[in-house]
């Protein structure tokens, strides 16, 4: 038998769930074919990826504005101009290490990629 249970209201109370999200600005780990970075309010998220080398990363943007996630420094990786509600994939360094990132429009927006 299958029963199913659903909620319409709105008490204002908080209630917990069983799924699991990162936070803003907290770091994730990704393991087996690939990962996702999602381009929000400005904001990279997760902030700080880690990932296998070689692993491919999907980058979509949901903000209304186009962005970059361009690495710094000898510039390992580079999404190029992502437009508004689009998605692209890099393929993650095969050297270890961290590889900091910004939008090159947007140089505020900062994150990390780690390759481990």
């Amino acid at each position: 038998m299958l029963t199913a249970v659903t909620s319409c209201s709105d008490s204002g109370s908080k209630s917990s769930s069983s799924s699991s999200t990162t936070p803003t600005g907290a770091a994730s780990t990704a393991s087996g074919k690939g990962s996702r970075i999602t381009i929000k309010n400005f904001k990279f998220m997760p902030a700080a990826l880690t990932v296998a080398p070689g692993t491919k990363v999907t980058v979509t943007n949901k903000d209304s504005t186009t962005h970059t996630l361009t690495a710094t420094g000898k510039k390992a990786f580079d999404t190029g101009d992502i437009a508004a509600g689009k998605t692209v994939t890099f393929t993650a360094p095969s050297a270890k290490g961290k590889y900091p990132y910004i939008c090159t429009i947007h140089q505020y927006m900062k994150g990390s990629l780690t390759v481990s």
